[in-house]
């Protein structure tokens, strides 16, 4: 459905920084700036883009807005969610772990990334 993602940044280093050790936590490779000063990160079909914003005002988070990754296990949501506070991200919400909703089990874990955009790892069982 998705062909990709991207969030504003006001200090793309500080989000590179951020988002390298977050996907590296997921297995992905390091993110690929391209001509317009954005920063771009491929990994299994997916595309997410850190810019800074366009029309030159200032990036904010979207309120009310999460964007989901999958992630192969528990244990990596855990090592996504310790990457990601440890590298300028804040924890949110409940701590990582098992969450009942009608659809089953998952294990979320969530984290504000250093420009206040909402992210969650997300781990649901075959």
């Amino acid at each position: 459905m998705y062909s990709h993602m991207m969030v504003g940044s006001n200090d793309i280093e500080r989000s590179r920084r951020f988002y390298d050790a977050l996907f590296d936590a997921m297995g992905a490779k390091p993110g690929r700036d391209d001509d317009k000063g954005r920063l771009m990160y491929f990994h299994k079909g997916g595309i997410f883009l850190v810019s800074p914003p366009i029309d030159g005002q200032l990036a904010t988070h979207g309120n009310g807005c999460t964007i989901g990754f999958a992630v192969d296990s528990p244990e990596q949501a855990d090592v996504f969610h310790a990457a990601g506070a440890a590298n300028g991200g804040t924890a949110i919400e409940d701590p990582p772990g098992w969450r009942e909703n009608p659809f089953g089990p998952f294990y979320l874990a969530y984290l504000r990334d250093p420009d206040g955009n909402k992210l969650c790892a997300l781990y649901r069982e075959p």
